[in-house]
């Protein structure tokens, strides 16, 4: 099967400009007071262009998600409509919003893998601690 290049490319286009102009959007234009700390993380396009699954980082604990998921939910009608006059485009996909956990496994991931190599660091350490020091002749 040939690749789109040129389709893939569109599509990356597409996806990036809808995340600026939304996350524009819920800085500024969206006066819902649920619709706070947080931010889009990534936008990913479906195949067809059709929908947009829009995932929102937000900083908070799950009733924070909840309220700007409701938040988001109740002004997609809005948002549509501004992407629509903003981008200049005949259709703008139907958008779906998510929480987007991934910097807290990202996280946790990161500290565990700095666990791990301050354990091989410390073994490095006493290991070269047992080893006799051998007396190598030095190059004149």
């Amino acid at each position: 099967m040939p690749e789109h290049r040129g389709r893939t490319y569109h599509q990356g286009r597409v996806a990036e400009t809808l995340r600026e102009e939304i996350s524009a959007m819920m800085e500024g234009q969206l006066s819902d007071p649920r619709i706070s700390f947080g931010y889009v993380s990534e936008v990913v396009l479906a195949p067809g262009g059709k929908s947009a699954r829009i995932y929102v980082a937000v900083d908070g604990d799950s009733k924070d998600e909840a309220d700007m998921l409701a938040g988001l939910e109740a002004a997609r009608g809005y948002i549509r409509h501004q992407l629509l006059q903003s981008m200049g485009v005949r259709h703008v996909p139907e958008l779906i919003f998510q929480v987007d956990h991934s910097e807290p496994v990202r996280a946790r991931i990161d500290e565990l893998l700095g666990r791990v190599e301050r354990r091989n660091k410390q073994k490095v350490k006493q290991q070269e601690a047992e080893m006799p020091e051998t007396g190598t002749p030095k190059a004149e």
